[in-house]
């Protein structure tokens, strides 16, 4: 099965030296899977020429704010649209969770609460899952008949999925400790408070659930589909 990994966000260039792209993350993530994949980095404007190019599409994280504008957004969503109206399955991933909502009619806004960085513990339908985060943006306001199957504290809108057709979280699977304790040090300082960062770090090194989650992901890809209406 192709899948085609939609690249929404750059990883900062020293991390990306010694871990890879976020594809590269994903790649490693679902690499036990048996998938094909391809990278369309649609942040630069590299889009697919069909939805059909690819038998399922994954969007990643990204820097970049769900609501700001930038020329990569309308025609995301349009695909989006497009993938879900043509039974093409669709998930996504942090950023990748919020404009999928977004595209549907949902609404993401940045959370007043503030950040949520490092292990947190989800509950997936009543199993607990721990895995890596890294955000302030949230959905707030899920799509009509979207089924939330996570939910957090911090975030009440963790996971949600749209029938067979899409399926997205706003945890980070793909980011191991290593990654973001870096992204503490690249990203965080000056932007996070210093107090929560700090806590991320003392959390980190524990047994985490991201494979689990790639299971849930793969399984999603996989599953039989009904025909597009």
């Amino acid at each position: 099965m192709r899948i085609g990994i939609l690249e929404t966000g750059l990883a900062p260039d020293d991390l990306r030296a010694r871990h890879g792209s976020y594809p590269d993350l994903f790649t490693r993530l679902l690499g036990r899977h048996g998938f094909d994949f391809t990278t369309h980095r649609v942040v630069e404007m590299e889009f697919p020429d069909s939805v059909h190019d690819a038998e399922g599409w994954l969007i990643t994280g990204s820097r970049h704010g769900v609501y700001e504008d930038h020329p990569f957004i309308p025609p995301l969503e349009a695909l989006i649209r497009q993938a879900v109206a043509e039974a093409v399955p669709v998930v996504g991933i942090c950023f990748g969770h919020q404009i999928i909502a977004r595209a549907l009619g949902g609404r993401v806004e940045k959370f007043p609460g503030g950040w949520a960085v490092g292990p947190q513990d989800y509950d997936f339908d009543g199993t607990p899952l721990r895995l890596n985060a890294w955000h302030q943006d949230q959905v707030i306001d899920p799509p009509e008949g979207a089924e939330v199957i996570a939910t957090h504290p911090f975030c009440p809108y963790a996971g949600l999925r749209y029938g067979d057709r899409a399926f997205s979280v706003q945890a980070h699977p793909e980011f191991p400790d290593d990654f973001v304790a870096g992204l503490i040090e690249t990203r965080g300082r000056g932007v996070v408070p210093d107090d929560r960062l700090d806590a991320a770090l003392e959390r980190l090194g524990g047994p985490g659930d991201s494979g689990v989650l790639a299971d849930r992901i793969a399984n999603f890809f996989r599953q039989p589909r009904r025909s597009a209406a």
